[in-house]
């Protein structure tokens, strides 16, 4: 699948969303494509802002598509993107756990002077010097995000990030408001 990375603005619910469910609860992969392209976009860059990478976020995407499938039974009537971001989510924690029980240095690219692992984010500014501006705020914002606690880099990532209510945040992190407000706070 494509995986743009920009900002994601909230995906709006449309009306055939329900019929699309329940069709592909039928097994109409078809009706669960198009839910993919409708959400493909937002899952990628919350994976990619949870791992730190393209190909691990394309890992942990694709990983919350197929258990959002296989898992579609179990979805019950609310709101199929809050469901879909807390798979997307458990998949990058499992992903996260699997790093720290098997870390891994990778040989085609070495960390920053100071051990830093650096991360590309592309820009659509027209302008050389807005590009590598741009770029410069790209990398020391996913580099602040990345610093965080996984619990807190993901209240971040929904909310600053993806652009979901506080409410739609604790939803899909299965924790209170009042946490989901604390975790943001610090």
């Amino acid at each position: 699948f494509q995986h743009p990375v920009r900002m994601c603005l909230p995906v709006p619910t449309y009306p055939d969303e329900a019929d699309l469910i329940a069709r592909a609860r039928s097994g109409d992969l078809a009706a669960f494509n198009v839910l993919v392209e409708r959400y493909q976009g937002a899952v990628y860059n919350l994976c990619l802002r949870m791992l730190g990478s393209a190909p691990a976020a394309e890992d942990g995407a694709q990983e919350a598509f197929i258990s959002a499938f296989r898992s579609l039974g179990r979805f019950r009537d609310g709101a199929f993107r809050s469901w879909l971001f807390r798979i997307a989510a458990n998949a990058c924690y499992d992903e996260l756990r699997r790093r720290r029980s098997r870390p891994a240095i990778s040989l085609e690219r070495g960390g920053g002077e100071d051990g830093e692992r650096q991360v590309d984010v592309a820009s659509p500014a027209p302008g050389p010097d807005e590009q590598l501006e741009t770029a410069e705020l790209g990398l020391v914002l996913q580099g602040a995000i990345s610093s965080l606690p996984p619990d807190q880099r993901l209240a971040v990532i929904l909310r600053d990030v993806q652009g979901l209510e506080y409410a739609e945040v604790a939803a899909v992190t299965d924790i209170s408001l009042g946490t989901v407000k604390s975790r943001l706070n610090r």
